[in-house]
């Protein structure tokens, strides 16, 4: 499993969402690139670097910071937010970003994603899914976590995997940035429905045991954002776990 930091950025500075609530914003007063020097220096193996202005609205505003830090670091960066058409997989790529990542879009239009995959290679698409257990089941609401799909997170897995797309980011969105724990038994089952899954863990990682137990789940990767800024433990400290 390989402990993979994530930076957020709105509006060119490095922020954290609560449950991916614009209005609920922290602010961390640490320049983007500096933080990937950083995290590049404490041995991370993989960075996870977010759009959040391009997630909600489209454009590309803080691009020019992921590029710099995609051609700037010895470390492959995933990269994601806003991802809606081949033309932002043009840019990305060009950018130096090894990976897209691709929220939406892998809900509303899967056969899009899966000939993107064609196109690219299938290891440069991460197919995120946020999900929401709602009555026994894990949904995948859009807009914002906000406006229902009618789809549900197990669905999606499977008509992906069939297609031959295996590399999945899904977030557990009651815990994301609430520093609450992982949904542990959410990537228990996952793991058990579809081992052949390569699945990066989000949301509520919060401590180095958090880290250790996806590990022994067999998670591929956990995505670390809050508890990296706010120094409760290290990339080196993941690492080691």
């Amino acid at each position: 499993m390989i402990p993979i930091p994530a930076i957020d950025l709105r509006e060119g500075r490095v922020v954290r969402l609560r449950q991916g609530d614009y209005n609920q914003q922290r602010n961390y007063d640490i320049d983007a690139v500096q933080l990937a020097r950083r995290y590049a220096a404490e041995g991370a193996r993989r960075l996870h670097v977010v759009d959040l202005d391009a997630a909600r609205d489209g454009g590309s505003r803080n691009r020019l910071a992921i590029y710099e830090i995609a051609t700037g670091l010895n470390v492959p960066v995933q990269a994601g937010g806003g991802v809606r058409d081949e033309s932002d997989l043009y840019a990305l790529f060009r950018g130096g970003v090894a990976a897209a990542v691709v929220g939406s879009v892998s809900v509303r239009d899967p056969q899009r994603v899966i000939e993107w995959a064609r196109v690219f290679g299938r290891d440069r698409i991460v197919v995120a899914l946020d999900t929401r257990e709602l009555d026994g089941a894990w949904t995948l609401p859009l807009h914002g976590w906000t406006e229902a799909s009618g789809v549900t997170l197990q669905d999606r897995i499977a008509l992906y995997l069939d297609a031959g797309l295996d590399q999945f980011l899904i977030t557990d969105i009651a815990r994301d940035g609430m520093m609450s724990g992982p949904s542990l038994d959410l990537y228990r089952s996952l793991r058990a429905s579809y081992p052949q899954a390569r699945i990066q863990a989000s949301g509520g990682i919060d401590s180095v045991a958090a880290l250790t137990s996806l590990r022994t789940i067999g998670a591929s990767g956990a995505i670390i954002g809050r508890a990296l800024l706010e120094a409760r433990f290290t990339v080196a400290e993941a690492n080691a776990c």
